[in-house]
Parts: structure tokens; sequence; C-alpha cells
């Protein structure tokens, strides 16, 4: 998944403003202890950081 796709993702599900603050300021377990951007930024695949969210924030099927 490009980067992109992943933001337009974020963006879609969360709202262009939220979407940027969740992923600075929202530490998740599954993602080492880090922020969505801390787990990009250390090399973690989009997709994968993508499914976390998804599982952590209850993302709809149909919008994953």
């Amino acid at each position: 998944m490009r980067l992109t796709v992943f933001w337009q993702r974020m963006a879609d599900h969360f709202g262009p403003g939220y979407a940027d603050t969740f992923a600075r300021d929202h530490v998740m377990t599954e993602l080492g202890g880090r922020t969505v951007r801390q787990a990009l930024d250390a090399g973690w695949d989009a997709k994968d950081v993508w499914r976390v969210v998804c599982t952590v924030m209850n993302v709809p099927q149909d919008k994953r």
C-alpha cells in the first residue's frame, strides 16, 4: 500500500483533521508501543499499520 493510499484511508475514516492527530498522538501496543507516525518512520509497511489501525479502532470491513 502506498503512503498516499494509507493517508487517504486515514482521512476518510477519521476525518482530515483528526487523522493526523490520531497518527501523531495515539500509542498502540500492537505497533510496539508506537504511534502510527513512529511506526511508519521506523519502517513498518503502511499496509501493516493500516491493519493494526483497523483492528484497534474497529474500522468497518467495507472501509478496510
